[in-house]
């Protein structure tokens, strides 16, 4: 499975939803950050924020769908031109983050920030609604079930702790069975080390595969 390094290359995204306000000269910014797996959701979670600040003066957003990033929009909602909506993306496209959809809303303090001081509040608000999402890293992995005896399971135990690899469950029956997930380009090099750990005793199967999200 070495070529998946290349072809199923790592991505970032949100953990889940987050907001983040800024504050300047009496107007507020509030930024609402959720995840969203395709254009739909994006339009679909802008709209729900429009309607929950429905009395505010601007309801600015921006969204990246897509692993490479193919699809981005953005929206100044009468802000003037490239100074809300523009300056949201670029925080996204900054972090790297993609599969995301924010909305900064605006309520107006009754005094005119000007073209610097609106980029400034919209791009804080932004980066403080992304830090309350969080950003995790989506990695091409496989899903693996090793079945041994109970003589092999402390080692088994032992070298998947000293390559930092949780297992996510356990059965004990007449043989030990461990479930685990890792990245798809460290299939081989694990398969190696089972095998010779456990003299080739260790059955290992592969039981899925597909993108997860890192937790550690």
């Amino acid at each position: 499975m070495a070529e998946n390094k290349k072809e199923f290359p790592p991505y970032k995204v949100v953990y889940g939803q987050g907001t983040g306000e800024y504050e300047e000269k009496k107007s507020r910014f509030i930024a609402s950050v959720s995840p969203a797996s395709g254009e739909q959701e994006a339009l679909a979670f802008i709209d729900c924020i429009r309607k929950k600040y429905y009395d505010a003066r601007h309801n600015c957003m921006a969204f990246v769908i897509g692993r490479n990033k193919e699809l981005t929009r953005c929206s100044d909602d009468g802000e003037p031109g490239g100074t809300a909506g523009k300056p949201i993306l670029e925080v996204l496209l900054g972090a790297d983050v993609t599969n995301v959809a924010v909305v900064v809303t605006r309520y107006f303090g009754g005094t005119l920030l000007g073209t610097g001081g609106l980029v400034r509040a919209y791009t804080n608000a932004a980066k403080r609604g992304l830090e309350d999402a969080g950003i995790a890293t989506m990695r091409y992995g496989m899903e693996i079930t090793i079945s041994i005896d109970y003589t092999d399971a402390g080692r088994i135990q032992y070298l998947l702790g000293s390559r930092q690899i949780a297992i996510s469950d356990s059965r004990y029956t007449d043989k030990v069975e461990f479930d685990i997930r890792i990245p798809a380009d460290q299939e081989q090099s694990l398969t190696k080390a089972l095998t010779e750990c456990t003299c080739a005793r260790a059955g290992i199967r592969v039981t899925g595969e597909g993108y997860y999200m890192e937790t550690r």
